[in-house]
């Protein structure tokens, strides 16, 4: 029994000892591609030198709202398109499981038996019991190593995607939850200016009622009026659409439970965010990453295509016990095979050439796409700043108009009430300071949702310690 044992074992070593002769792979030598982008982003060249990047601030810190940090909570858990890339990644490491394990020997434990007639009228019976080495491929060449690394690639581009959706989703919660609050701020002003106009229609007919005022001027406070219950309704109709949108992301109906809501400006007040080099930034985003990651595997599975030019060898080999009879069959009775196979491609008609070409095609695509999501995210940071660097100023210039038309709005209405100027003002005045409001509101979650959108770009979002 033993010297079954040891016989199995020098097979065992034998394939051992040939797998390791195996050279490496046939890939070309990877490099990574120069940034096809400028040195620096524009406007932010004083930035350079900063020590914490934005991708280092974890959402919780970036995100100081309880109530933007819950619904956050509640998107990680339950959005489905999170799910799937979850699910993908599952689906890669397994891929990558399966071309890592052809790289090994597949040993399996065999029993079997034969009875079949002998020409005297009896019946021959043969029993085998041992260990089969099936069809193993020595990779001399690197084939399934290359075919390997490529689905390692892939793999870790699968991770790189999951940290881009979860990133995305969290941007997009942020500015699904400020675009709610605006829809909130823009009911009450919306109400109030209504509220206003009502008044000042009453007012109108009752003085057009008693011939103190023209039909020019009543039309016009109706006028207003009624466009007020146009924007009304128009809030609330962005209200329900918005708020669609944001229970969509978190994946379910939105809690009762939820902590207050900060008032719209408070909300949008998000911490300034640090922008470093290009070259620094744009590689920690997990959307380039996982570009190169694919342009790896497409590098590497050129060296899978090289390789089918070369000799392909296999191994098949077993060795067990042999006996006529089932009772003996562990007894001194042996068998082995070793039975080696060689094939080199002759002629296929061009196949190996055309994989060959596509492998470099599509590792020419690869580096095209690498290009673009690099310029793609160098565009979307750029932008960011620009919005970044014009907004603020847009926003006081906004607060201040809103105080100018508030102040005018109450000497247009204290001259009409002294007799000095005619409802018409007023009414021109209201109409101003209405636009004013709605423009100071626009502006305040442009800036708020301006800083989540450079927050995003610049690969904020993605927690490594806590894996979310």
């Amino acid at each position: 029994m033993s010297e079954h044992f040891k016989q199995i074992g020098s097979v065992s070593a034998a394939v051992l000892a040939l797998t390791l002769t195996a050279c490496g792979s046939m890939a070309p030598d990877y490099q990574r591609p120069a940034a096809p982008v400028a040195s620096t982003f524009p406007g932010a060249a004083s930035s350079a030198a900063t020590a914490t990047s934005a991708a280092a601030i974890e959402w919780r810190q970036f995100f100081t709202d309880a109530r933007l940090q819950q619904l956050i909570t509640l998107a990680l858990a339950n959005n489905r398109d999170l799910r799937l890339a979850v699910l993908n990644i599952e689906q890669a490491r397994a891929q990558y499981d399966i071309r890592r394990a052809d790289q090994w020997p597949a040993v399996n434990a065999g029993l079997s038996g034969t009875r079949v007639p002998t020409s005297a009228g009896g019946i021959s019976s043969t029993y085998t019991a041992g260990v089969l080495v099936t069809a193993y491929e020595l990779d001399l060449f690197g084939r399934v190593r290359s075919l390997s690394d490529a689905a390692l690639a892939q793999y870790l581009a699968s991770e790189e995607a999951r940290k881009t959706v979860q990133i995305s989703l969290v941007a997009a919660v942020a500015n699904g939850y400020l675009a709610l609050q605006g829809d909130e701020e823009l009911l009450r002003v919306t109400r109030q200016a209504l509220d206003t106009r009502e008044a000042s229609y009453r007012l109108i007919r009752l003085r057009f009622d008693k011939g103190a005022s023209s039909q020019i001027d009543l039309r016009q406070a109706e006028s207003l009026l009624e466009s007020a219950r146009v924007a009304l309704a128009v809030a609330t109709r962005q209200r329900s659409l918005d708020e669609n949108a944001l229970v969509l992301l978190i994946g379910q109906g939105l809690p009762q439970n939820l902590p207050q809501a900060l008032a719209t400006s408070a909300a949008a007040s998000l911490p300034d965010v640090p922008v470093g080099l290009p070259s620094e930034v744009l590689m920690r985003r997990p959307d380039v990453r996982q570009a190169e990651q694919q342009l790896i595997a497409a590098n590497a599975s050129i060296g899978a295509a090289r390789a089918a030019f070369f000799p392909r060898i296999s191994l098949t080999g077993s060795v067990g016990s042999v006996s006529s009879e089932l009772s003996g069959l562990f007894g001194n009775g042996m068998a082995w095979s070793f039975a080696p196979q060689l094939l080199q491609p002759i002629f296929d008609a061009g196949r190996n050439d055309a994989n060959l070409r596509l492998s470099e095609v599509n590792r020419d695509i690869a580096v095209a796409q690498y290009e673009r999501t690099i310029q793609s995210a160098f565009r979307e940071v750029a932008d960011a700043l620009a919005g970044r660097a014009t907004l603020g100023e847009q926003l006081r210039a906004a607060q201040a108009l809103v105080r100018v038309e508030q102040d005018r709005y109450r000497l247009a209405d204290l001259r009409y009430r002294n007799g000095a100027s005619s409802y018409l003002d007023v009414l021109d005045s209201q109409r101003s300071l209405f636009a004013a409001q709605l423009s100071e509101l626009q502006t305040q979650i442009q800036y708020g949702q301006n800083l989540v959108t450079l927050y995003r770009a610049l690969g904020g979002g993605w927690s490594a310690a806590a894996g979310r």
